[in-house]
């Protein structure tokens, strides 16, 4: 009977410690899924320092559709240099999950249609404005495709682009779509400041012009 006894305690406390193996060690503590986002960029150098800032909130796939770059070389160069960085960080960020790369069609003939009449209007009027709308549907368009939470864009990181236009496109076009837009004005904080400090570490080509053809007068 005390050999039996025995043989039963040893079975429950075998059956406790394999158990134990399986349970969190606080069963409260549950794993959070990070939120997916599609982010719209319009060059590497914007996007470093909005990548490192989200990294760690969102799971991010980066969206590279800028059919503004009207001249298809500057688009290449802009787009390599992209891609280059998003390697680089990876590497270095083993910690976070690998940020992702989707290239958008390369579109400029449509680019030139929705702006046409718009040939003359100074840098930051109502071109800017149909160009940032451009990018954005696409954005969405794909983010609701992909099932992403949140739907962004770099554009908010320069000082040269107006966030208040950006902010109210993007939260138009995310009713639209049934999405979250991540609206932030990403130049706060120094992340203009911020971005240049990592395009020279990454050794980023950084263009002296937006993008399309007029934007070099």
């Amino acid at each position: 009977m005390k050999e039996k006894k025995q043989a039963n305690s040893f079975a429950e406390n075998n059956f406790m410690m394999e158990n134990s193996r399986m349970m969190p060690d606080n069963p409260l503590e549950k794993k959070v899924e990070k939120p997916g986002l599609l982010l719209h960029s319009c060059c590497g150098p914007c996007s470093t320092s909005v990548i490192e800032r989200l990294a760690g909130e969102f799971n991010i796939t980066l969206f590279f559709y800028n059919p503004c770059i009207t001249d298809e070389n500057e688009y290449k160069r802009r787009r390599d240099s992209q891609i280059k960085f998003i390697e680089k960080f990876n590497q270095e960020r083993m910690d976070l999950a690998d940020i992702r790369f989707m290239e958008g069609p390369y579109e400029p003939g449509e680019f030139f249609e929705l702006t046409g009449g718009h040939e003359h209007d100074s840098e930051g009027g109502a071109r800017c404005a149909i160009c940032f709308r451009q990018r954005l549907e696409k954005t969405a368009q794909n983010a609701a495709i992909a099932g992403c939470d949140f739907f962004g864009t770099t554009l908010t990181v320069s000082p040269h682009k107006n966030y208040e236009i950006i902010s109210g496109i993007g939260r138009e076009i995310a009713l639209k779509y049934n999405l979250s837009f991540l609206d932030r004005d990403f130049k706060k904080q120094d992340g203009f400041r911020r971005s240049i400090e990592m395009s020279k570490k990454y050794a980023l080509y950084r263009q002296n012009y937006c993008g399309c053809e007029y934007s070099k007068r």
